[in-house]
């Protein structure tokens, strides 16, 4: 702990000196698991977002050439979260933002935290929805915790935060917002065919405007963070498209060396080798 715990409160020497080894020229930070979105006195964490997103801001100007921002933002107000994000974007130079998973065992397919969605959409920023633990732990993983958290328990929470977007309708009511998942897609692009599939004989609640699998290749954005092998790979590039997948490392948690190599040695071509490291993120991010 004590290694990831250095490098994560490091944003100068450690950070910068391990993007030179691995060749890494830019890297977009975050505030690392759970955030603010465990705290339940709304006005800290409204203060805490801030002042993480001014921290972050102060390291990002001191190397502007190599790192950038997603701010962090206090989804207990949403009205709160929203203005947060635009002072980021608008003030501090952030990209767009990351939040980590529910806040309090809420999801944002609700209409309070629409505002939030509203705002990004405007700004043309996305929101990265970064994985938490789900608020109980069900009855399938009871008495397995390896299961829990990162391994598994991530991955079912945040592919299931996703679906509650889209079937809760928040890429009709906002159709140019756009959302990032990391770890290859959390599974949903190995699913297309079946979450089509099955909408169509299932009692809905909520129509939607179109199949599950085009809100996810139009509204979302995968990361390569956490999954370095390439049938993975292959089979996102062949249910989304090149165009819609960003190369992360998830450093320190992850090896930068493992990352680097995986996405250099994969079996793909230059132009889609260079939509995968940069130029998608160049495109999103407005980083050109």
């Amino acid at each position: 702990m004590e290694y990831y715990k250095k490098r994560l409160l490091d944003l100068d020497a450690l950070r910068i000196e391990e993007m030179d080894k691995y060749g890494v020229d830019t890297s977009v930070l975050s505030v690392t698991v759970p955030g603010v979105q465990l705290e339940p006195d709304v006005n800290k964490a409204v203060h805490l977002a801030k002042e993480a997103n001014d921290t972050l801001a102060a390291a990002v100007q001191r190397h502007p050439k190599r790192l950038q921002g997603f701010a962090h933002l206090p989804m207990q107000d949403p009205l709160e979260a929203a203005n947060e994000l635009e002072r980021a974007v608008r003030q501090l130079g952030f990209r767009g933002a990351l939040i980590n998973g529910h806040t309090n065992g809420e999801y944002y397919d609700n209409e309070k935290f629409w505002p939030v969605w509203e705002r990004a959409e405007a700004l043309q920023v996305p929101i990265y929805l970064h994985p938490a633990n789900a608020p109980d732990v069900t009855a399938a993983m009871a008495g397995y915790p390896e299961f829990w958290g990162a391994m598994w328990g991530w991955t079912t929470e945040t592919a299931t935060h996703t679906l509650r977007l889209i079937f809760g309708g928040v890429f009709d009511r906002f159709p140019k917002a756009t959302l990032i998942i990391g770890h290859m897609g959390e599974t949903l692009p190995y699913l297309l065919w079946r979450l089509d599939s099955r909408v169509q004989i299932m009692r809905r609640e909520r129509p939607l405007r179109k199949m599950p699998s085009q809100y996810i290749r139009e509204n979302i954005l995968i990361t390569t963070s956490g999954v370095f092998s390439f049938p993975p790979l292959q089979c996102a590039m062949l249910a989304l498209g090149s165009d819609r997948i960003l190369f992360s490392i998830d450093y320190p948690y992850e090896s930068s060396k493992e990352g680097v190599e995986f996405i250099e040695s994969a079996p793909i071509s230059p132009i889609d080798r260079a939509k995968i490291c940069h130029l998608n993120a160049e495109r999103v991010l407005k980083l050109a």
